[in-house]
């Protein structure tokens, strides 16, 4: 490669009718996208972008919805209330299993294990931490060593999902 080559940057932006292709030395093209940013063809491009994914998301609900496919929540608990899990330690036992090994979910957040509670129309656990704790005591869950001790990576271990199992049929 020349040095002038190598000097060069570019970057092409196609969004339906809106085209956006600047190139040039890198400070020239990092000035005009700034410039770029402030314009209506920029806005318009982003606000295509969001509406498409938007739609593509909304399609992929119906699509689920029309197949007979359950929402989350919906599945949660049915879950719960086909195992008679009413405890609130083997609720969450359930959830990490049912992100785990249902949603194929290796990171929860506490907000996504909050947030699954509220889809089922469940009270979600008030310190979903303090839970998570009590069953690695109990030898239910543990966390694998890259995930430096982190509880959004927990999993359940065979005694956890024996557990689950002892409970589903009481």
């Amino acid at each position: 490669m020349s040095k002038d080559t190598e000097s060069r940057s570019r970057i092409h932006i196609k969004v339906g009718d809106i085209e956006i292709d600047v190139s040039g030395a890198q400070q020239e093209v990092d000035a005009e996208i700034l410039k770029l940013r402030e314009e209506e063809d920029w806005s318009a491009a982003l606000a295509k972008v969001r509406s498409a994914r938007e739609e593509a998301i909304a399609a992929a609900v119906d699509a689920a919805k029309r197949s007979g496919l359950p929402e989350r929540g919906t599945a949660f608990k049915a879950l719960l209330d086909n195992c008679n899990l009413t405890k609130r330690p083997d609720q969450v036992l359930a959830a990490l299993h049912y992100l785990r090994d249902v949603e194929g979910v290796n990171d929860s957040p506490p907000r996504v294990m909050m947030d699954l509670f509220e889809d089922a129309g469940i009270g979600a656990p008030g310190n979903l931490s303090l839970y998570i704790n009590r069953l690695r005591e109990r030898g239910f869950l543990t966390i694998p060593p890259s995930a430096h001790d982190k509880n959004r990576y927990a999993v359940l271990t065979p005694e956890g999902r024996a557990h689950l199992d002892k409970r589903s049929r009481n």
